[in-house]
């Protein structure tokens, strides 16, 4: 079996792109809505495992991120700290070093979701 996706409720998709897409720099595979009042997008490189970012406007579902933790990596943790600085999203926890050949910080998504930001040296 391959995993192929994960799937986020989110509040507000414009908030959730600008987070994954524009911050994070996950491409946008696919976007559509089902009926008027859902919406898909699928972030992520078409063959690969991506996130599937579902919004429901008659519903106010929010995220169930309890004990979820997201992943990724990065070249340069000080360019991620600075970017998501920059975007007004504070780091929750870190940098954290448990052994010299990485290192993280936390933060939280639109969503309450947390997101681990990782450089492996």
């Amino acid at each position: 079996m391959n995993f192929c996706w994960i799937t986020l409720t989110v509040k507000n998709m414009e908030e959730s792109l600008k987070f994954y897409h524009d911050i994070i720099g996950l491409k946008i595979a696919e976007r559509f809505n089902v009926g008027s009042d859902m919406e898909i997008v699928m972030l992520g490189n078409a063959d690969g495992t991506k996130i599937e970012l579902v919004c429901n406007k008659t519903e106010s579902i929010s995220a169930k991120a309890e004990g979820l933790s997201i992943g990724f990596q990065v070249k340069s943790l000080d360019y991620a700290m600075k970017l998501l600085k920059d975007n007004n999203i504070p780091i929750k926890r870190g940098p954290i070093s448990p052994v010299p050949s990485s290192k993280f910080f936390f933060v939280d998504d639109p969503n309450g979701i947390e997101i681990q930001i990782i450089q492996n040296n």
